[in-house]
């Protein structure tokens, strides 16, 4: 198979005598080939998509070392159009790629500027909506779409260009999992019967390991590991020593084989591969599953580690009420209808739904950005519709979807101690307690927060939410864009936040973060609140999950047909530990 990328020794730095951001890469992208690239945040992967795509060396400076070939032909040697017309590339900051104001008309500008002949303009537009699932938005502005949504409008604006190469940064990273796999069943499908090369930069390890062919892993601007999906995530110790994490399923596979109850390789990467091998490993050690005539008894199912709700305190009054809260954007879009939600201090509660069911705006009426057209939303006993929002945010701390929109300070200690500052905190006090805040969370006091990679963006961005100490903190997609050891240093330190009595409303599309953290859900569509309850029973209910167009995460889908087709021990396991156990446990007792 003919390369139709090749990188030999490249380098980079985006100023001179600056820190590599790529350090002496050769990577070959096949044609025909389906890559996934993985790696923490500031591993460089980002940088390389710019080498990619051209845009290094034709839109970033730098000092550039090495070669990089597209279709034969050296980048430095060609003009950034003519590498266009054969690499689409969706970058992470969708806003920063947006040039019109409506969708169609955002199709339309790449059309045109590459000479497409107008009679066949229509069929590719309709063609690209259909292919990522938004001919309804057509006609939409794009100022009215969810992050999510401009997502796909970004997908499919570079899909109409027909391209030969796409190359995608975070693709799904705002979006949630059925729309992830949609797009990502896209992308196969253009690989495998348009015969379109893909590589997709993404931390949804589950997703890469399904549908790539080939994996990248990137670390300190070098490739330190490539291989088939099998063969890479089959280094667990290395890729969690990295920061990158590994399907829950492969978990499994290697806590199981750790304790010598299977081969160490190659692990399981989905739920069929999970269970297969649980099954396996119950028959041979002659465990009674569906179809087998030897029987052991069945431990009572396992207690689950998953946080229960916690009981209110004594006389506790809650810090949030929706009480019958409607809202409509008047130039249409996510409204929310007849909303009914109590939080009470210390609760961690999830917000789940797919991308338009009307989360985020959800978010803006709980810290005052939004008043509800009917109904009241009631924040630390104040009426939001009366009180400013000023006075609202002494209690409601936000962490919006895109970091960049609440940067504004030159260095990260400013940023941090700003909020404190606005409170009136005395400033040598606000900066004390900043350090302290940028101490824990590992981030560089004096650097610029725009100099750093989206991740330590989003890192900076909760930081000076956390400093402040709210009532309530108002998190949406708080994970977006992190690395398996950011999103824990996150997740870890909202979960102290909630110990210590902050109310925390989490907008979230990652399942398996939510399952970690969330005590208690509400299971968001079409604007409405479907169901609300205890985590492990919300993701159980697959009636309401596929009303919802929600993916459980992959343990509960794995438990469900494990307690289905092997044992009722299994059922309401919702961590890795917890099918572990239950399988040692059957395994003894046979």
């Amino acid at each position: 198979m003919s390369n139709i990328i090749e990188l030999n020794d490249v380098s980079f730095s985006y100023a001179p005598g600056a820190p590599r951001a790529l350090s002496h890469v050769t990577l070959d992208i096949p044609t025909g080939s389906f890559t996934g690239i993985i790696g923490p945040s500031g591993a460089g992967k980002s940088t390389l998509a710019n080498v990619l795509c051209g845009a290094i060396p034709h839109h970033f400076t730098g000092e550039l070392f090495g070669a990089t070939y597209v279709d034969g032909q050296d980048t430095c040697e060609i003009t950034l159009t003519d590498i266009a017309r054969i690499i689409g590339h969706v970058n992470q900051d969708i806003d920063a790629q947006m040039v019109a104001s409506v969708v169609e008309d955002e199709l339309l500008f790449g059309l045109e500027n590459f000479g497409v002949p107008h009679q066949h303009i229509e069929k590719f537009i309709t063609a690209a909506l259909d292919a990522v699932g938004i001919a309804d938005l057509r006609d939409r502005e794009i100022a009215t779409l969810s992050g999510g949504q401009k997502q796909k409008v970004a997908i499919a604006a570079i899909l109409a260009l027909a391209p030969r190469v796409l190359v995608m940064d975070e693709p799904t990273a705002a979006l949630d999992p059925v729309s992830s796999r949609m797009v990502f069943e896209v992308l196969r499908d253009l690989n495998r019967d348009e015969g379109i090369t893909v590589v997709v930069i993404e931390q949804k390890v589950a997703l890469l390991s399904e549908f790539c062919d080939r994996i990248v892993v990137m670390d300190g601007g070098r490739t330190v590991l490539s291989g088939t999906p099998h063969e890479v995530f089959g280094h667990a110790e290395e890729l969690r020593e990295i920061g990158v994490d590994s399907p829950r399923t492969a978990r499994i596979s290697n806590s199981l084989a750790a304790a010598g109850l299977c081969p160490a390789e190659p692990p399981a990467l989905s739920v069929d591969e999970a269970a297969g091998l649980v099954e396996g490993i119950l028959r041979e050690q002659g465990t009674r599953i569906a179809g087998s005539v030897r029987t052991a008894e069945a431990p009572a199912p396992a207690a689950p580690t998953t946080p229960a709700p916690r009981p209110h305190a004594a006389g506790a009054e809650p810090v949030l009420t929706f009480r019958g809260v409607s809202f409509a954007y008047p130039g249409g879009g996510a409204s929310v209808n007849n909303l009914e939600l109590t939080v009470y201090p210390g609760e961690l509660v999830g917000v789940i739904g797919q991308n338009g069911a009307g989360k985020t705006t959800a978010t803006k009426l709980v810290n005052g950005l939004l008043k509800p057209a009917s109904g009241t939303v009631t924040v630390a006993g104040l009426d939001t519709r009366t009180a400013p929002v000023s006075r609202i945010a002494r209690h409601v701390a936000t962490l919006f979807q895109n970091p960049d929109r609440q940067l504004c300070k030159n260095t990260v200690l400013d940023e941090v101690a700003f909020g404190l500052e606005l409170a009136g905190i005395d400033r040598a006090e606000a900066r004390r307690r900043a350090e302290r805040v940028i101490e824990r969370f590992g981030l560089p006091a004096e650097e610029s927060p725009f100099s750093l990679s989206r991740g330590q963006r989003q890192m900076v961005a909760l930081a000076s939410v956390v400093v402040v100490e709210p009532d309530i903190v108002v998190l949406d997609e708080p994970t977006s864009g992190l690395d398996y050891r950011e999103c824990m240093t996150v997740m870890e330190t909202v979960r102290e936040m909630a110990e210590h009595g902050c109310a925390v409303i989490m907008v979230c599309h990652d399942m398996e973060v939510v399952s970690d953290f969330a005590e208690r859900l509400a299971v968001m569509a079409d604007g409405c609140i479907l169901g609300a309850g205890a985590t492990r029973d919300i993701f159980a209910d697959a009636a309401l999950m596929e009303r919802a167009r929600v993916a459980p995460p992959q343990v509960t889908a794995l438990a469900e047909r494990l307690t289905r087709e092997a044992s009722p021990a299994f059922a309401h396991a919702s961590e890795v530990a917890d099918v572990v156990r239950t399988v040692k446990e059957l395994v003894n007792r046979a």
